[in-house]
């Protein structure tokens, strides 16, 4: 079998290992990520890898470089899914990741590869992304570790649960010596595909800021309030919402979503007294996101003073804007050239692994066309060839790396 057809089809595999049968869903530590980390840890040993859990639940492969304290480059992913997700988002870039180093077909590197599949990016069962990356770079904090699921488990519970230890999680830190990281990902978006291109060089990816919005009102009967008199919370939503989508439309390069409503005991014939709402808002510029999160919320509050309604809110997620690592993407610009493919640079609309360990090690993206530009959905895709290319890519990056990593270390010294 032809090697990006074999990552297809394990990305297939995976996609089998879901907490509902028919469809794919996996959350964070959830019982079918056990089965994801016995396939991978079985792929990564016939490699040649060794491989570790560590405590958020992060599934790590290690492929050593000539010398046993060389640096190291992380490639990796999320092996987490949103409910009735795809095969490939996320789960691409790790498979990716164990191809990289079986290409390698037993040859050391002057440094050292780490493949991780990070444990949780999407942020499904504790309302909070980027868990598995967070451990990374030592953020996983006492706040983090308290949040609790649907059911009321923590996030610390849910570790000990599945058999790791919160204690070592100071374990998780990335190597001192890591210079770089690597994240191969489906472009989740139509721009690829609209260009006629398979690849693409992330430059920046945008920020994000997510809400939860909490309407309160008054529930009564839905058949003896009249009209006038009622504080409903599921109206106050409800013109929010159209709101929300009105004011976006008038910002270019503004999105802003509200992905999910739920009505505090809710029943037919009851007015809503309660619902949950929430936002999610993206810029590359930081400022006109800050100025549209405002302007929003205040839309919120108008929405519901008409009706009596009362507007809290909560604050989920603030990430800034991300640049990717300038040097490290001309070097993926350039590797893509030498390997014969064509490349476009783009900014993510997305929020991926990346942005978080940039914060700490520099990071580049490349990003694999998205047929139909169709993510997050059971119909998601890709094309072999594509995913043929980004391998040459990377295999032509990975010694101008170390090239350019001899050069920066000379410059150092």
């Amino acid at each position: 079998m032809d090697v990006a057809q074999r990552m297809v089809a394990r990305c297939r595999q995976i996609a089998g290992c879901t907490e509902v049968p028919g469809e794919t869903t996996r959350t964070f530590l959830s019982a079918p990520m056990r089965e994801v980390h016995e396939l991978l840890r079985g792929w990564m040993v016939a490699a040649g890898m060794q491989v570790r859990v560590d405590a958020v639940g992060n599934l790590r492969g290690v492929w050593e470089g000539e010398e046993g304290d060389a640096g190291r480059l992380l490639i990796g992913s999320h092996l987490d899914s949103v409910p009735n997700a795809g095969a490939f988002d996320g789960v691409l870039g790790v498979v990716f990741g164990l191809a990289v180093v079986e290409e390698l077909c037993g040859r050391r590197l002057p440094f050292a590869i780490e493949v991780v599949g990070f444990s949780e990016e999407e942020g499904v069962r504790f309302s909070k992304p980027f868990l598995g990356s967070m451990a990374l770079v030592g953020r996983l904090d006492a706040q983090m570790l308290a949040l609790t699921d649907g059911g009321g488990v923590s996030v610390a519970q849910a570790i000990r649960e599945y058999g790791l230890d919160v204690a070592q999680l100071s374990a998780a830190v990335i190597a001192v010596k890591t210079f770089a990281y690597l994240e191969v990902h489906i472009e989740q978006g139509p721009v690829l595909e609209s260009e006629g291109i398979a690849l693409g060089v992330v430059e920046a990816l945008v920020g994000q800021t997510r809400l939860v919005l909490t309407f309160t009102g008054q529930a009564n009967h839905a058949g003896t309030t009249p009209m006038h008199l009622r504080h409903d919370a599921m109206a106050a939503t409800a013109e929010w919402i159209a709101a929300v989508e009105d004011f976006a439309q008038g910002v270019p390069g503004l999105v802003a979503t509200v992905g999910k409503v739920e009505t505090w005991q809710g029943a037919g014939n009851v007015i809503a007294g309660r619902v949950n709402a929430t936002l999610d808002v993206r810029h590359a510029q930081d400022a006109v996101r800050a100025e549209a999160v405002e302007a929003l919320l205040a839309l919120a509050n108008d929405a519901g003073s008409a009706r009596g309604v009362q507007v809290r809110w909560e604050m989920t997620m603030e990430q800034a804007a991300v640049p990717m690592d300038a040097r490290l993407t001309t070097l993926l610009e350039a590797a893509s050239a030498r390997a014969g493919v064509t490349s476009l640079r783009l900014t993510s609309g997305a929020g991926h692994d990346a942005m978080v360990m940039a914060e700490e090690v520099p990071a580049a993206m490349l990003f694999v066309r998205s047929p139909g530009g169709l993510s997050h959905h059971p119909d998601e895709a890709v094309i072999v060839e594509d995913v043929a290319a980004a391998l040459a890519t990377v295999m032509e990056f990975l010694p101008m790396l170390g090239d350019d990593r001899a050069e920066r270390e000379d410059d150092d010294a």
